[in-house]
């Protein structure tokens, strides 16, 4: 089964956060094998993290909570919410199999709130921007709550292009990169 958890930070919590960080990737180094797409969301000057977002593959929604409420950043205060939802990998590939790589563009989240029918359930026909696209549902999968993806895109409009407007209650952007250790 796989999961979307996008911890979104308190105000006021960068420094708590920054003392954090390698509790933050060492938890995560524990998943390693699961994640599909992970890293954070930034203000718009893209200088400092606003959230965490994860994709993952897990066993079952309790596991899914337990990843998402055991995580030191929660359990210290860096987050004001969590949002963590049964997902469905429509590209079928980690965000590693990305063919646009870690770099060049800028990337963002695109969250679509759901309301009413269900929409954007395939991904758009041009996905080559895509670097994660799937449906929210609720924890037994049945019910569509929204669309989440993780886009390369010239800026923020063009990145809430990848869903469809009037479907949705709300669509949020985020700018976001590709997280992780650092490799350097």
């Amino acid at each position: 089964m796989e999961f979307f958890c996008f911890h979104r930070d308190r105000p006021g919590s960068l420094t708590l956060r920054g003392e954090l960080l390698e509790e933050h990737w060492s938890y995560m180094d524990g998943y390693a094998s699961e994640m599909i797409a992970r890293g954070p969301t930034l203000t718009r000057d893209r200088e400092d993290p606003t959230g965490s977002v994860h994709i993952l593959d897990l066993p079952d929604p309790a596991v899914a909570r337990a990843f998402a409420f055991g995580e030191p950043g929660y359990q210290a205060g860096v987050y004001r919410d969590v949002m963590l939802r049964r997902w469905r990998n429509v590209l079928g590939r980690t965000m590693w199999d990305f063919p646009g790589g870690e770099g060049e563009g800028d990337r963002f989240l695109v969250l679509g709130l759901g309301a009413g029918e269900p929409a954007d359930l395939a991904a758009p026909q041009d996905q080559d921007e895509l670097i994660a696209y799937g449906p929210l549902l609720s924890d037994d999968g049945a019910t569509w709550l929204g669309t989440a993806a993780l886009v390369r895109a010239p800026d923020r409009d063009a990145a809430r292009g990848v869903l469809t407007a009037d479907r949705y209650a709300a669509i949020e952007v985020h700018d976001w990169q590709f997280g992780g250790r650092d490799s350097k």
